[in-house]
């Protein structure tokens, strides 16, 4: 549910000026509002999410509130799977050892972009607690490593607390995660060496996951030789990473090769949105726009944007293509400022998770002068005025469209179910109130003719 709209100085003004014509005078008869009497023009419209009033302040509760719900949701111990007591000391594990249970797991692609936002949040904000969240947990889970590595070459069939960092297995475990201990690391707040983990995940992504014939990589699922959007998120950012951590452009080199080998495939000139998966051989072939799945490829762009080299060659490609995105979303934004969850049909429901990744991207572009702060600007707002009214007072992310896999009918996609427990939610909403702080604070808008208008910067 939508909370209930805030009063506007908007609604205030109006309703004073209203007040003026329609006060009843002693002996007089009272007059009724009309377009000669009355600025008509300033009501109020019945908003069902705010509109308008998006400042830093509000923007930094919000974040506060999620950030308070994870840090209390994500504990960082291990216990014993049996008693559920602690097991402090690393030189106690056993194959009956586990990590303290929570709401959500420390290590999947989806805390893999919430470890990223916190990080942003905290250069954002200058508010350190966020980044102490993710170095507490990344120093964590790099401890639990060292000390399962021998462990589990010793134990017969023994998967450890973190075996998909040991051992990954799919995109889904290597790319995010690796993407966030790189970032991690080159922020400066992990000492020690973590560069084992890295190079375990990259290796993965470049040398083990499947392919096909021309390399793109691929899964055998739902159907062999499947292209995943989701996969262009769940890999490149982690090469782009890479090559900035090392100086060798056969990182961005590879990111770059994959992001066109998806693209050419699965880009729909015509609506500047991406299908969601592509299969080989298929035809014809059911075209389906899933909004967290265009997400995941926008924020792949952004992300590796971020970090190529302003100068590189194929720079200026990739930024028209994140460009025609842009504004294949821009058109079908809904009034409240959400995005469907197919996003070109009206009749599914409104999604948080897509909403909150869009609103990053988009304020994002306008922050590095990738996109017109007029054009944009109010769009980003009202895209986190929407999310924001999706966190509730626990700091949990409702509205967010559970783990998703890929389907060739429309029913699929329509009947996905929604959770606060849902993680994907949580990076996004993060990282949305982020840029929208970063937004906030280098550009001014203002209410003219009751619409919001960015100002010269």
């Amino acid at each position: 549910m939508l909370k209930i709209q805030l009063i506007s100085k908007a609604f205030f003004y109006t309703a004073l000026s209203l007040s003026v014509y329609s006060c009843k005078e002693p002996g007089k008869q009272q007059e009724t509002a009309n377009d000669v009497n009355t600025p008509l023009h300033l009501l109020q419209p019945d908003y069902s999410v705010f509109y308008g009033q998006t400042d830093k302040d509000a923007v930094k509760v919000v974040l506060d509130r999620v950030h308070a719900y994870l840090d209390e949701a994500t504990p960082v111990a291990l216990v014993d799977a049996d008693t559920n007591t602690p097991v402090d000391n690393l030189a106690d594990i056993d194959t009956n050892t586990r990590f303290e249970q929570g709401n959500f797991r420390l290590i999947s692609y989806e805390w893999g972009v919430t470890y990223g936002a916190m990080l942003l949040a905290s250069e954002a904000t200058g508010d350190q607690r966020y980044q102490e969240y993710t170095q507490k947990r990344v120093n964590f889970i790099a401890d639990v490593v060292q000390a399962y590595r021998n462990f589990e070459a010793t134990s017969s069939n023994f998967r450890s607390p973190v075996h998909s960092v040991t051992h990954p297995r799919a995109l889904d475990d290597a790319g995010a995660m690796c993407a966030a201990i790189i970032k991690t690391q080159q922020s400066g707040v992990i000492q020690k060496d973590i560069r084992p983990i890295i190079d375990n995940y990259v290796d993965y992504i470049l040398n083990k996951e499947f392919r096909l014939t021309d390399g793109t990589l691929a899964r055998n699922r739902p159907q062999p030789n499947t292209l995943w959007l989701d996969d262009l998120y769940m890999s490149l950012p982690a090469l782009v990473q890479m090559g900035k951590l090392t100086g060798e452009s056969r990182y961005f080199d590879e990111a770059l090769r994959q992001f066109w080998l998806f693209a050419d495939r699965m880009f729909v000139q015509d609506k500047g949105l991406y299908m969601h998966g592509w299969v080989q051989d298929m035809e014809p072939h059911p075209v389906f726009h899933w909004a967290r799945a265009n997400g995941w490829a926008l924020l792949t762009k952004v992300e590796i944007l971020r970090v190529l080299p302003e100068d590189h060659p194929a720079r200026e490609k990739l930024l028209a293509q994140y460009r025609a995105h842009v504004g294949g979303l821009a058109v079908l934004q809904h009034g409240t400022g959400f995005w469907h969850q197919l996003l070109d049909r009206n009749d599914t429901y409104l999604e948080t998770s897509a909403t909150a990744i869009y609103a990053y991207c988009i304020a994002h572009g306008i922050n590095n002068g990738w996109l017109d702060a007029k054009a944009y600007g109010p769009m980003a707002l009202q895209a986190w005025n929407a999310v924001s009214t999706m966190v509730n007072e626990e700091g949990q992310v409702e509205g967010t469209c559970v783990g998703t896999g890929m389907g060739f009918d429309p029913a699929f996609y329509y009947h996905r179910p929604v959770n606060k427990y849902a993680a994907h939610g949580y990076g996004p909403a993060l990282l949305a109130g982020a840029e929208i702080y970063r937004l906030l604070d280098g550009f001014k808008y203002e209410i003219n003719d009751s619409s919001v208008q960015f100002l010269d910067n």
